[in-house]
């Protein structure tokens, strides 16, 4: 903080001062802010008293301060010392005690008496060593009492620790731990609540959003009529929902309480329009019970859920404020009958209100004309501010206003179309102008502020209408069109490759036409000040509503008064459409194609990850059998040797059985010894087979190495059967399978929290090898892992755009997919209480969740097993979780029930829900007494559900449509079809079977890149390895090796002899993308100028992306007279680098943080390079590059960066290490500069006079001050005032500090200090 204004408080020089303490020396610069030179000695010992007196009371407050201990130590001491007790601060004691310390500092016996109690309350900050008597009390009788009953004090002190102990005993888990801890163990009391309501968690959690449900029949049909014209609209005429379905969808969801997996497996028949008719698996009459059937994303259902929320929000709404509507008109000291028809009107439009914006549009009408009561003096709420609309009003302008004519509300009746009587307008006997005499008054002197103050209030009216907003916004929506065009900065940044290449030169694309991210990536742009966006209504639309409203509001009469107030009221309707009502259709523009284009993006991320959770596991020879168990499986993952390549082997449930480090698999043998270690490696590799026995390899695919490493992998392996006999080698090892994977979610799960419990004590590579062999004996578990209270799974980059959506979004659409595939794959229960990672999707079972499913599970992995569906019941579920939740938990004789010769019901192992198992075994008992004899066996139902168990093909001769005629079940045959098939085979698996990866993905996972970071065409840069007489061997920056062909080398390729002659071993060449290899992950490369000037071919190339547009900006560039310098622009790939001009690179620094910087071209020519650094707001610092050692073959050569760069007399390698050490600790030391006490801003001339006026404070000092040289960029001046006369110094920055008198200071207080003890040595 300056001091300028106050006296000066000390004098001497903090140089000078060495042997005072630090605090001392933090507090003299406080104060430090001038010096006195030859000034007396007076006051010196007095001062020096001071001081020490100042140091003695800072050091008492230290030691007193030295008594409070932090949390830990209080912890730590607690630990060791069970009877410690340590005192706690009520918030105002501690307010109390700072206070009296600050005011009682020199007073030490005082706070020795301050004991604070932790059972006081109020503002009392301390209490006495001991208890004072009340006046009057005999002492006698005190002292009885004490020999009677004891010391009070004692007693009191007794019962402290009575009640200590009390709390300890019922202390709550609240007080235990921090509340994020509880709330993401789910731990908290209102987790305990949802445990135990018998409501599916996630309905309760949705509920709780959305407040209640109106649940009667007129509410539901109301609301199925609103979702089935949103679904309308949203599929179109080819829409085959019933409406009917969706009322009964409603019912089951809100009433029965039924989630959506249980709705679209188990209640079928109910709402077969809402479910893919794919979903049958049956065509026509007949039943194929060969058929297999898929896993299906039942969209439509999560989306009438989604519309349901909206409904529902959407009607609260309007009831809160019908409410508040009701009783702000109720409350109006006038209610006119013009107040009356307009309040009725406003419920009118809210009742008919169908989105949140026609709501919002009633909302604006109502505000409008109905605003908050002004506030009445005296109170502290600061009243809003007042609009021009609310001001006409006060001062009598709305009754003139009403004269114009037509009132808003007549207006939009009659663009509605809707048949209202309307008198015909009458036309005035009197001008506009002669009228509004009579309004005149303070505020609206004359009659032109009358009529602009009446005609603000009229557009105003119009523009907040609903029926006029609902009209123009309909007309907005549909022929509305954007265009785009890059900023100064934009039109550098975005090239041909950037992210936001294909929205650059949009011109008038429609609304309606946006599709995907489109719309984000212009928002985005548009935020990072890339892109200017424009909205525009074309001019035939335009017409079309001013055409329209006039046509409504202007009068027919064609009298001299008429067209003058026809005059008036077209100019209200130009104000009402271009000033009010057309901007915020922008505004809502923009909110839609937002709203749109996340929820295409949110399906198309919720695609690839149903994708990749739906996938089946990996089966030998692509076995379906469900009683075949999962495969071992042995997981590899490349290590560069610290750690080292890993191999670990799990079981068939995914438990670790063992780990093999190898350090030199699949790395390069430099030499005999290394020979020797990889000998060693795969003797030991090939041993960890044998021993093991896997049934497939999963190697994951990072870098090239993998590839090396499958190679080695495989040689090993066939190395082995070669040496040993036949009768040693096992079949599988002939065709062994070895598949590559994906290693991004083992990563994921690798850093996360749930890895460390799962698998404490592992290391890193070893928990990332062991899911990624889980995940291909199981994805959905695997990936169901991290969906945990951590929600690690957002980071799995599932789309290239999925940052533009919201956590909380992405999210909810995991969610949603998880539940979806969850319930129609099924959770084996018994195998899943022995291995706890096979629990993880429980929380997506329908009518659980993450806190149902916690406690479920606890309760199973007590039990061990389950042999019978319905107990489950007694695992803390109630009746209603435990029918949505029955038919997708499998019970069947797996992990400890293997054991376990208790009788298990084959029914349990089905997807049949225990409701239907009547069903199943009426329908097993006729196709068992049809086949056999026996069938009043008292054990028959057992009998007959194992014969169709055994024997499936015995279903096959029942004809469905005839059996359910003859039981009189026709509105069952869904139910049917699914108890047949789970009869036949239950819980058979309907994901995808699995897929090893196709070329194209094993290529980018292998090179790390994307289709669009290696596209053909995209610019590189690749370093020269060898080089020959006819090609160049490179690499890339990904690691991928490149090969460069003479004849692609330049564009007179035929006349290089020999390549050689051209390039050197460690050249990096800038080049493009000629072609990929992928198979042999290989790139051919291309550097000729004229391949390097062509633009990138863009492909699906927007059918309103004109590139003429930006020829024509170039033209109109190149009109400019060229006074700007010439460069040429250089073949340079770095961040920090841009082909641009001086004057391009000031406007690209100009709104960027002080500190910034750039290189850029030099005009001085191809050997040097400028660094502009931004010093402050308009002052730009120029730094020169020299580049050495290049190359002068040839153009190409001298445009490409230099070997070494210079400046001044530092010599760097490349553009980093200009950065690391040149720009970084330069840029350090200008903020070091900018933040200092004694930094001004502003120019030479402005700090003087913030001098002078210094000095008049303070006559008898030297007042100096730091600035910025605006006259010589990267330069600081030193300005002081001696006497009368201002003198100023320069200081130079560099990356070591700064430059005074030809020494470097690398600290700026020292710098200061110098001046001040050598002012006079100029």
């Amino acid at each position: 903080m300056n001091r300028i204004d106050e006296e000066p408080q000390i004098h001497e020089d903090p140089v000078e001062n060495r042997e005072e303490d630090d605090e001392d020396e933090d507090d003299q610069y406080e104060f430090d802010d001038g010096f006195l030179v030859n000034g007396s000695d007076d006051g010196e010992e007095e001062e020096e008293q001071r001081h020490c007196s100042e140091k003695k009371s800072r050091s008492r407050r230290k030691k007193d301060e030295s008594f409070t201990l932090h949390e830990d130590d209080y912890l730590l001491l607690k630990d060791n010392n069970d009877t410690f007790q340590r005192n706690k601060y009520k918030r105002l004691k501690k307010s109390s005690e700072e206070e009296d310390k600050i005011n009682n500092d020199d007073d030490d016996d005082d706070l020795s008496h301050f004991i604070v109690d932790e059972d006081d309350h109020g503002a009392q900050g301390m209490r006495r060593k001991k208890m004072k008597y009340k006046q009057g009390t005999d002492s006698n009788a005190l002292r009885y009492a004490n020999d009677v009953f004891g010391d009070p004090e004692e007693l009191l002190k007794l019962r402290k620790k009575d009640l200590k102990y009390n709390e300890k005993i019922e202390r709550k888990l609240e007080d235990e731990f921090e509340p994020m801890v509880l709330s993401e163990k789910y731990m908290t009391e209102k987790d305990d609540e949802i445990r135990k309501l018998d409501v599916p968690e996630r309905m309760q959690i949705f509920e709780e959003a959305i407040g209640i449900v109106s649940l009667d029949d007129m509410s539901i049909q109301e609301e199925s009529n609103w979702i089935y014209a949103r679904l309308l609209q949203e599929q179109g005429q080819g829409c085959l929902i019933n409406k009917d379905d969706i009322v009964k969808f409603l019912e089951m969801f809100h009433v029965q309480k039924l989630e959506i997996p249980f709705i679209a497996m188990y209640r079928k028949e109910q709402c077969r329009s809402l479910l893919d008719s794919s979903d049958d698996d049956h065509d026509g009459s007949d039943f194929n019970l060969d058929k297999k059937l898929e896993t299906k994303w039942h969209k439509v259902l999560w989306m009438i859920q989604d519309l349901d929320r909206k409904w529902v929000l959407l009607r609260k709404r309007k009831t809160a404020l019908f409410g508040y509507y009701t009783k702000r008109f109720e409350e109006e000291t006038c209610m006119s009958d013009l107040n009356k028809s307009l309040f009725e009107s406003v419920i009118k439009s809210l009742q008919a209100a169908e989105t949140e914006r026609e709501v919002d549009d009633v909302d604006s009408k109502f505000n409008l004309h109905f605003p908050h009561c002004e506030i009445d003096e005296g109170q502290y709420k600061r009243p809003n501010r007042k609009s021009q609309y609310s001001i006409c009003s006060k001062f009598g302008i709305k009754e003139f206003a009403n004269k114009f004519g037509y009132s808003a509300e007549q207006l939009g009746l009659a663009l509605s179309l809707e048949k209202v009587f309307v008198d015909e307008l009458e036309d005035a006997k009197k001008t506009p102008e002669e009228m509004a005499l009579n309004y005149e008054c303070a505020m609206f002197g004359d009659s032109q502020a009358v009529l602009k103050g009446a005609r603000h209030m009229a557009a105003v009216e119009i523009s907040c209408e609903p029926s006029i907003r609902k009209y123009v916004r309909g007309i907005f929506m549909e022929n509305a069109v954007v265009s785009t065009s890059p900023t100064p900065d934009g039109n550098v940044v975005i090239d041909s490759f950037h992210r936001f290449s294909a929205v650059k030169w949009l011109s008038e694309k429609p609304l309606r036409k946006f599709d995907g991210v489109q719309w984000l990536l212009i928002q985005k742009a548009e935020e990072e000040k890339l892109l200017q966006v424009t909205f525009k209504l074309p001019e035939n639309q335009m017409n079309r509503i001013i055409s329209e409203c006039s046509e409504h509001y202007l009068s027919v009469g064609v009298s001299k008064y008429a067209q003058l107030w026809n005059e008036q009221r077209k100019l209200i309707l130009e104000d009402a459409v271009h000033g009010f009502v057309l901007p915020s259709m922008e505004k809502e523009a923009r909110s839609l194609l937002t709203s749109r284009a996340k929820t295409q993006l949110l399906s198309e991320y919720g695609q690839v990850l149903w994708n990749k959770v739906s996938s089946g596991p990996y089966r030998r020879n692509n076995n379906t059998s469900e009683e075949e168990a999962a495969p071992r499986v042995l997981a590899c993952c490349w290590g560069p040797g610290n750690p080292e390549t890993t191999f670990v082997m799990l079981d068939s449930s995914g438990e670790l059985v063992d780990v093999l480090y190898s350090g030199s698999i699949g790395l390069r043998s430099r030499d005999v010894n290394d020979q020797k270690r990889k000998k060693m490696d795969q003797d030991r590799f090939l041993k960890f087979i044998r021993d093991h026995q896997p049934d497939v390899l999963a190697l994951a695919a990072v870098n090239l190495s993998c590839v090396r490493l499958k190679d080695e992998i495989y040689e090993a392996i066939f190395q082995m059967v070669e040496e040993l006999p036949l009768n040693y080698v096992d079949d599988r090892i002939y065709d062994f399978p070895l598949v590559y994977a994906d290693e991004s979610l083992p990563r994921l799960y690798e850093n996360s929290r749930i890895s460390s419990e799962q698998l404490p004590q592992q290391a890193g590579i070893v928990k990332r090898a062991v899911s990624l062999g889980r995940y291909l004996q199981n994805p959905l578990a695997m990936i169901s892992t991290l969906c945990g209270p951590g929600r690690d799974i957002l980071s799995w980059k599932l789309h290239s755009f999925q940052d533009f959506l919201d956590p909380d979004e992405k999210y909810e659409m995991v969610e949603q997919v998880m539940v979806d595939i969850t319930n129609q794959v099924g959770i084996d229960i018994n195998l899943a209480a022995s291995h706890e990672w096979l629990f993880s999707p429980l929380q997506f079972v329908s009518g659980l969740g993450p806190r149902k499913a916690a406690s479920l599970q606890k309760s199973l992995v007590r039990a061990g097993s389950i042999f019978v569906r319905k107990e489950l019941i007694n695992h803390g579920i109630g009746k209603k979780v435990f029918v949505n939740a029955a038919g997708f938990l499998r019970i069947r004789r797996s992990g400890l029930a293997c054991s376990s010769s208790q009788f298990i019901d084959l029914l349990d192992d089905t997807r049949i829900h225990p409701e239907s198992y009547g069903l199943a075994q009426e329908l097993a008992k006729d196709v068992y007494a049809h086949d056999t004899v026996r069938g009043d066996e008292d054990d028959a139902i057992e009998m007959a559900i194992e014969h169709v168990r055994d024997e499936p093909a015995s279903l096959r001769k029942i004809v469905l449509d005839e059996y359910l005629r003859s039981k009189n079940q026709e509105n069952k045959k869904e139910t049917y079809s699914l108890i047949m098939r789970e009869l036949s085979c239950g819980f058979q698996d309907w994901r995808s079977l699995f897929k090893e990866v196709d070329s194209d993905e094993e290529f980018y996972m292998i090179s790390g890149e994307t289709k669009e970071t290696i596209g053909e065409g995209r610019i590189v840069q690749a370093t020269v390895k060898k080089v020959t007489s006819g090609k160049a061997k490179c690499v890339l920056d990904c690691g991928l090796p490149g090969i460069l062909l003479k004849e692609d080398y330049s564009d007179d390729g035929r006349d290089i002899v020999d390549l050689s002659n051209k390039l050197c071993e460690g050249d990096i060449v800038t080049c493009k993308v000629k072609s990929i290899l992928k198979q042999r992950y290989h790139v051919l490369l291309v550097c000729k100028e004229s391949e390097m000037r062509k633009h990138r071919n863009l492909g699906d190339v927007d059918d309103y992306y004109h590139e003429e547009k930006r020829n024509s900006v170039l033209i109109e560039k190149e009109k400019v007279p060229k006074e700007k310098k010439q460069f040429k622009s250089r073949m340079i790939v770095h961040p920090r680098f841009q082909n641009i001009t001086a004057e391009q690179a000031t406007v690209y620094l100009s709104d960027k943080n002080i500190g910034e910087s750039i290189v850029r071209p030099s005009s001085r020519g191809l050997n040097h390079l400028t660094l502009m650094i931004k010093i402050s707001d308009n002052v730009y610092a120029n730094k020169e590059i020299i580049e050495g050692e290049k190359e002068n073959k040839d153009i190409v050569s001298l445009q490409r960066i230099g070997k070494t760069l210079k400046i001044g007399n530092e010599t760097f390698e490349d553009l980093d290490e200009v950065m690391d050490r040149y720009v970084d600790p330069l840029v350090t030391h200008l903020m070091t500069m900018l933040n200092h006490r004694k930094f001004r801003t502003g120019t030479k001339s402005e700090i003087d006079d913030l001098l002078r006026v210094e000095k008049g404070v303070n006559p008898k000092m030297v007042v100096y001050s730091f600035g910025v040289s605006h006259e010589h960029p990267g330069s600081f001046i030193l300005s002081y005032i001696r006497s009368a006369n201002p003198h100023h110094e320069y200081i130079g920055l560099y990356p070591k500090g700064f430059k005074f008198r030809k020494r470097m200071f690398g600290d700026l207080d020292k710098l200061a200090a110098y001046f001040k003890r050598h002012i006079d040595n100029q």
